[in-house]
Formats: C-alpha cells, sequence, structure tokens
C-alpha cells in the first residue's frame, strides 16, 4: 500500500509519546509497504535529523510552523469554541498542503495523528483514513478538572466543553483508533462515536529487555516521563509529598529517581538528599535496570503510559493508579499492582521493597504480557490490518 503518515510534531527524535509512537509503527511498515510523511516543522534544528526518516519514508512533506504562530493561533483561539489544543496547531499553509498532496497524489489510506490534525482531513473523505488518538481527550480533560482548582480548574472546565464537542469531528473518519478499552467505552457512551477500535501503545523489546534482572536492588524507587508534562508533574509531586513520606517509615535507605526531560520548576524544587531529578536520559534503560520498581502514580490523564510499558518490558514490577492501568487489558499483580489511593499506593511500595521473590514474580509476569500484546512488532501488524481494511471498504464503495 502507498500510505500518508500526518503527524503533528516531527517524528524524530523518538523520546516523546507521539513521536515515539509514529516513528516505531512506520519504522516497521516501510518493509512492506510505501510510506509517505506530512509534518510541522516548528525547530529548524530538527532538520538534521532528515537521514535517519530518510530510511522509512519515501518523501517528507515539511510545513514550517514556528512556535509564535502557535501562540498567535492559541490567542485567536480564546474568543472561538475550538480547542486550544487546537488552535495551537491551526495553519492555513497545512490546510493548502493536504489539499495539493490529495490532488497531486492517490494513497490507499492516511493514517492521521492527533485530534490536533483531525481538522485537515476530515472533509476529505475520497480517501479512506484513520485518526489514531493517544487517548480519549475529553476523558483526559475531565480528570484535568477533577484534581485541579482555582484558575486552572477554572481553564480546564473551559477546554474540557471545547474538547467535548469538538470531539464529534471523529465520526467524519472512516476509523478512530485509542489505546485502550476504557479510552473506546467512554468515547462510545459518553461522546456517541461510531468507529473506535483499539491500537495499543507499544513498547521496542530489542531496546527494553532484561535477560536477568537484579531483584536484590531495594533501594530505589523510578519515575520517568517527559517532566514539563502536566500529569506527571502532578504525579510526581503527589508521590514526593503524600507517598514517599509513608515508604520511608518503613524503609528510609531508599532514593527516590524523576527521570526525564525538560523537568520544570515545580520539579527540580522536589530534589533532595533522597529525590534525585536526573533531567535528560540518553538511555532511560540504565534507570530500569537499577530499579527496584516503577511508580506510576498519576492521578488524571489517559490512554497507555510508556512508563509503565517499559517497566513491564524490563521485568521491572510497577506500582500504579487507574490512569496507568485501565488500558492495560491485564490483572493487578501481572506486572503491575493497582493501588487507588495514597496509603494503598504505599503500601504496594513497601510490600514489593520487602519482598524480592514478590518482585521477580510482578516483574517477570509483566514481561510475558508485554511480549504477547505490546511489542511494537504486535502493534504495527494490527495497524496494517486496520490500514488494509478501510483501504478495502473504500476499493468496494468505487
Amino acid at each position: 500500500m502507498k500510505l500518508l503518515f500526518a503527524a503533528n510534531r516531527f517524528p524524530y527524535p523518538p523520546y516523546r509519546g507521539d513521536k515515539l509512537k509514529i516513528y516505531n509503527l512506520a519504522k516497521r511498515l516501510c518493509k512492506d509497504h510505501e510510506l509517505h510523511l506530512l509534518t510541522f516543522l516548528e525547530d529548524q534544528e530538527d532538520l538534521q535529523y532528515l537521514p535517519q526518516l530518510d530510511g522509512i519514508f519515501k518523501h517528507i512533506h515539511l510545513v514550517i510552523h514556528p512556535k509564535l504562530k502557535s501562540y498567535l493561533g492559541v490567542l485567536r483561539g480564546l474568543w472561538g469554541s475550538t480547542p486550544l489544543q487546537v488552535s495551537y496547531f491551526s495553519s492555513s499553509k497545512m490546510r493548502k498542503k493536504v489539499d495539493t498532496l490529495l490532488q497531486e497524489e492517490r494513497y490507499d489510506a492516511i493514517h492521521v495523528q492527533h485530534l490536533r490534525m483531525a481538522q485537515y482531513f476530515a472533509q476529505h473523505k475520497e480517501v479512506p483514513r484513520i485518526l489514531d488518538l493517544p487517548d480519549a481527550y475529553s476523558l483526559y480533560w475531565k480528570r484535568r478538572i477533577e484534581a485541579t482548582e482555582g484558575i486552572r480548574k477554572k481553564f480546564n472546565t473551559l477546554e474540557f466543553k471545547r474538547v467535548k464537542a469538538y470531539e464529534a469531528i471523529l465520526n467524519e473518519y472512516d476509523k478512530t483508533l485509542v489505546c485502550s478499552r476504557e479510552d473506546k467505552s467512554w468515547l462510545e457512551t459518553q461522546q456517541h462515536i461510531n468507529n473506535v477500535s483499539i491500537l495499543p501503545n507499544g513498547v521496542d523489546t530489542t531496546t527494553y529487555h532484561s535477560l536477568e534482572h537484579n531483584y536484590s536492588n531495594n533501594k530505589t524507587i523510578l519515575f520517568t516521563g517527559n517532566m514539563d508534562y502536566a500529569p506527571n508533574v502532578d504525579a510526581v509531586q503527589y508521590f514526593a509529598k503524600e507517598i514517599f513520606p509513608l515508604i520511608l517509615e518503613q524503609h528510609p535507605h531508599v532514593q527516590f529517581v524523576i527521570a526525564g526531560q525538560r523537568p520544570v520548576e515545580a520539579v527540580l524544587a522536589l530534589q533532595s538528599s533522597k529525590i534525585l531529578v536526573t533531567g535528560f536520559v540518553q538511555d532511560l534503560k540504565e534507570w530500569y535496570q537499577e530499579a527496584s520498581i516503577v511508580v506510576a502514580p498519576l492521578r488524571f490523564g489517559a490512554g497507555t503510559q510508556n512508563k509503565v510499558l517499559e517497566a513491564m518490558a524490563m521485568a521491572v514490577p510497577v506500582v500504579s493508579m487507574n490512569v496507568g492501568f485501565q488500558g492495560l487489558n491485564i490483572e493487578s499483580g501481572e506486572g503491575v499492582i493497582l493501588a487507588m489511593d495514597t496509603q494503598p499506593f504505599a503500601n504496594a511500595c513497601i510490600r514489593l521493597l520487602s519482598d524480592p521473590n514478590l518482585r521477580k514474580e510482578v516483574g517477570e509476569a509483566g514481561k510475558a504480557v508485554i511480549l504477547s500484546q505490546f511489542d511494537w512488532d504486535v502493534v504495527a501488524k494490527k495497524l496494517e490490518y486496520y490500514l488494509q481494511a478501510v483501504a478495502e471498504r473504500n476499493n468496494h464503495k468505487k
């Protein structure tokens, strides 16, 4: 098939969720299909990475969209009804580029990434289109309302209302993909979207694998993620201030490590003799190998968390709240222990830190789940199936 990938961000280097997904899926699909890429270029420095993408995409189409234009788009959006996230990526140049490309090229199907890019292909029903979402965005904003107060709660409420109305655009697509049953159920029951299927997030098991994890170490609790992302910032603040002190009462030797790029001031302020904020880490695998347990105390967000999948692939036991757990289609203990509140979360961590055999049991169960469900090779095959299905359906209509 000849496929167009429309990405909201330049998909390299693949360190953050939206870049990671596009890069890994395309890297596998390019072996059997002709791939083309259309994406924004926000930063000229990204041009240095074109060689890494040239081997994957036959043609790469870039639309220059500096961040200043994005900020102006948000300012204009304040007086409208469109979600500000969508306004941030609003571009007349992108609109013209899409129209031109679809006039000049014939694609068997188009993979459109994120609600932010939905605006550009919703009306192009002459070509099969799949909209791939990281999560049910309205559910994400609903949870942000519940986890905030004051002026931030008012802003989150406004954006939630906008997103909730805007998600009707999903029905314009041949298929909408989300990464968990929870997101699918929300879109179907609350948003009345009728074309939803599941495409889980994945993990590169050639990178994240553990031949023999060291379960004797019980001194390191690890959290990973982009540390300017609001759910992650809230999660580490909550863990450091409310959960970690309870753990230290039983295990005073333990260190909490926050590993991830672009830590904001609120995260940097947590650093102490017992809490390490690393900043950007080139190879997170080294920290996973060092970790006794990985924690995912996310109180809002949606979808499936890469931090959880990577830890499971490395056979490291995870303690998670519902946000990091719900999309995994597993029982508590199969790589991840579910804990819904402060004391139960601390208790689960204490139990794991106290028992190397339990750490091994939970960790190895998680690795087995990853190999069967979440390896990028498995996920890419599933996307290939969806793309072929919408392409064939379109051929039958002609």
